[in-house]
């Protein structure tokens, strides 16, 4: 199954996708940046693309080779801002039955809005940009999940491992959980602070640390969560120089995870960008490493304005 963003967000568009190549609308930029799965042809001639784009990216030498990627050049094309904000309205509730069962791919429903958020973009130098938008679907999960929790008459306690800037943290604390945002990088969880402070929202709080350093030692003071999100990299250090590699660490972090997360009442979504890994894999993964509940997985993917789905990501999501 395979679930996109509800096509009724202002501020995101994919354009148009093909030749290793997408062109995005984020507000008021239209950035054009390499996607290798974009396997197909362009819908747009080349000169509309190079009209349309306000700046294009070139990649470095290492681009697509894991552990070996070096910075590439945003070249701009048009005036544009260094950093600018899009805001996200949540969902709070689905028009179809909900998860990654049969049938045919669906989009986060627009209806039953909740909270918004506010995210702040800038041009980094690895291509990304402080969002990626075919995540949309797990925030409105997130949100949904968190909500449940809470309207049981407690503050639901949210962990979001590898946050990154932290949209998904910032919908389980607009849901009303006490969330911990943990991330090996300063300065992105210093970005996700700021994106915090933009949507309104406060009292998150704010770890910058190992993922498996921090989530062994929560198991041996006994401490739980009722929901954890996961979003781990291919490879990664940590800010004492740990190393992380997807294959060698990833069941064992799921293993630690499954010691932390509470036994009942709880969730889990897991997100892997990883080439090579299916959502199959990931459930298996999940199903090994803890007691589960129910399990739904598929991918998480952008339509183009022309009908072509471009899948980017995979996605398991545990209740128990």
């Amino acid at each position: 199954m395979t679930e996109f963003p509800s096509s009724g967000w202002k501020d995101y568009e994919l354009l148009d996708s093909g030749a290793g190549e997408k062109l995005e609308r984020f507000g008021a930029y239209v950035l054009s940046r390499p996607e290798p799965k974009a396997l197909w042809d362009k819908s747009l001639p080349e000169t509309e693309w190079r009209r349309l784009a306000h700046t294009t990216f070139t990649p470095g030498a290492g681009f697509g080779k894991a552990g070996k990627e070096d910075s590439g050049t945003w070249n701009r094309l048009k005036k544009m801002d260094d950093q600018w904000w899009i805001r996200y309205t949540l969902a709070s509730e689905r028009s179809d039955s909900g998860g990654f069962g049969g049938g045919a791919p669906r989009e986060t429903s627009p209806t039953g809005r909740g909270a918004s958020l506010d995210l702040r973009l800038g041009l980094t130098s690895f291509k990304h940009v402080g969002v990626f938008p075919e995540q949309a679907p797990n925030w409105d999960y997130i949100y949904r999940q968190t909500r449940a929790l809470a309207a049981k008459g407690r503050t639901p306690r949210v962990l979001n491992l590898f946050a990154y800037t932290g949209a998904a943290s910032l919908a389980a604390k607009a849901a009303g959980a006490d969330v911990t945002h943990l991330d090996s990088v300063r300065q992105v969880v210093t970005w996700a602070r700021g994106n915090m402070e933009h949507s309104g929202l406060d009292g998150i709080r704010w770890v910058v640390e190992d993922a498996m350093k921090f989530a062994r030692r929560e198991a041996r003071r006994g401490n739980r969560y009722d929901g954890i999100i996961l979003d781990p990299p291919a490879y990664g250090h940590g800010p004492d120089g740990e190393k992380w590699k997807l294959d060698e660490c990833l069941f064992d972090m799921l293993r630690t995870v499954g010691d932390i997360l509470s036994p009942q009442d709880a969730f889990l979504v897991l997100n892997l960008y990883s080439n090579g890994y299916s959502a199959l894999l990931g459930e298996t993964l999940v199903r090994q490493a803890m007691p589960v509940g129910t399990v739904e997985r598929g991918e998480l993917a952008l339509n183009d304005k022309f009908g072509k789905a471009l899948p980017l990501s995979i996605v398991v999501r545990m209740t128990r």
